[in-house]
């Protein structure tokens, strides 16, 4: 464990420098305060929590490959691996049950990277009004315990902590969740939010950490948000949230993976889609249907905004051996699930579903626990695709 999250600081800092302001000319990181962080100086290491644009050396990427190959060599038995597929919503129910909505941190830098979630007239507002919050929203702690991105810890266990109590039927509640989500059949003249002029939906919501810095910002626009999970739990929370509204959102239960199970809208209604943090958790094979259902709800020109975690980082290589199940793919000790991706398979993902490359990039950074003196590369995939018009027929 020590080998994957301790490098000599030294040669980080020089291999960092070295490479820092080597940019490719496509897909460069568009000017953010998340993004705009360049380590100059190797005595500046440990002075903030996290520096941008790393690049890694060949011997970086080879020593990743070889560790990721080590902890993927013990797999979890086919007849185990079915659980984390067909419970999938019972483990993330637990999840919530226990942590309420008290775990994860309001993503307030969306708009600064997806400026396309508000109306092309409203950007440059709440871009500013973004960047004024910034410093105060950010707060990175132990990545031993703690997935900064996401705040999505890496050991803690809700199956050992729900054999001591018995308050919520976590099977029946996704089934009947489910059950209500199919018999939702859409009136197309009829449906929440039809009257706004930008709709925007995100998948996998969890407890509205994307959600309500969203609702916030597009109260005086005409907006509306639909943002969907299929833990009833944490759809619940969301509801009971104070700043939730139904006016500007409407929250609802839904399994993406369920290719029967029916939107509160129609077709072709939606400007953005936003999917950060989800797709990951779902099985590499069932990827391409779930995409190729979403994008069909796309009208033309909108867009699918999607931040994920990228092959080989930090989280990746601290699995033990036991955790996958399949290439690139493992279970953590909650019974939740990941998979890291590659630019090459994001871009195959979303153009095989039939949309155009805005941007796709591989996000880089050194995280740096300051108070032990450790430095971690972080990974995570950034991309937008957007539906392209109709050939004119003229």
């Amino acid at each position: 464990m020590n080998k994957v999250k301790r490098f000599s600081v030294a040669k980080v800092a020089a291999v960092f420098i070295r490479f820092s302001m080597r940019l490719k000319s496509s897909d460069s990181r568009p000017s953010a305060p998340l993004g705009s962080r360049i380590l100059t100086s190797p005595d500046d290491i440990f002075k903030h929590n996290m520096w941008d644009h790393v690049q890694w050396t060949e011997e970086d990427k080879e020593n990743a490959r070889q560790k990721a190959e080590e902890n993927s060599t013990v797999r979890l038995p086919l007849n185990e691996q079915g659980k984390f597929v067909t419970a999938a919503c019972q483990y993330w129910d637990m999840f919530y049950e226990i942590h309420q909505d008290k775990f994860f941190k309001d993503r307030r830098w969306l708009f600064l990277e997806f400026p396309e979630l508000l109306p092309s007239g409203e950007r440059g507002q709440s871009t500013n009004m973004c960047h004024g919050h910034q410093q105060a929203a950010i707060q990175l702690c132990s990545a031993s315990k703690l997935d900064t991105e996401t705040g999505k810890h890496q050991r803690c266990n809700p199956i050992d902590h729900h054999r001591n109590t018995d308050t919520f039927n976590f099977q029946e509640s996704c089934q009947q969740a489910a059950q209500g989500t199919n018999e939702a059949a859409v009136d197309d003249s009829v449906f929440p939010g039809q009257r706004a002029s930008f709709r925007i939906l995100e998948v996998g919501c969890g407890v509205g950490n994307s959600v309500f810095p969203i609702v916030n910002n597009i109260k005086e626009t005409d907006s509306f948000l639909y943002c969907c999970d299929f833990s009833p739990r944490a759809i619940q929370l969301v509801k009971n949230h104070p700043d939730y509204d139904d006016s500007v959102c409407h929250a609802f239960v839904h399994d993406i993976c369920d290719k029967m199970a029916t939107f509160p809208f129609p077709p072709q209604s939606l400007d953005v889609i936003l999917a950060v943090f989800v797709l990951s958790s779902i099985h590499p094979e069932r990827l391409q249907d779930v995409v190729n259902h979403l994008s069909a709800y796309l009208k033309h020109g909108g867009v699918l905004l999607f931040r994920d975690y990228g092959r080989y980082d930090f989280s990746q290589l601290r699995f033990k051996k036991g955790r996958c199940l399949s290439e690139n793919f493992y279970t953590r000790g909650d019974g939740t699930c990941v998979y890291f991706f590659t630019k090459e398979e994001v871009h195959d993902l979303f153009s095989k579903a039939g949309l155009e490359k805005i941007q796709n990039l591989e996000d880089r950074r050194l995280q740096v626990n300051r108070g032990k003196k450790v430095v971690m590369r972080r990974v995570w995939m950034q991309s937008k695709y957007r539906k392209p018009y109709p050939p004119s027929t003229s």
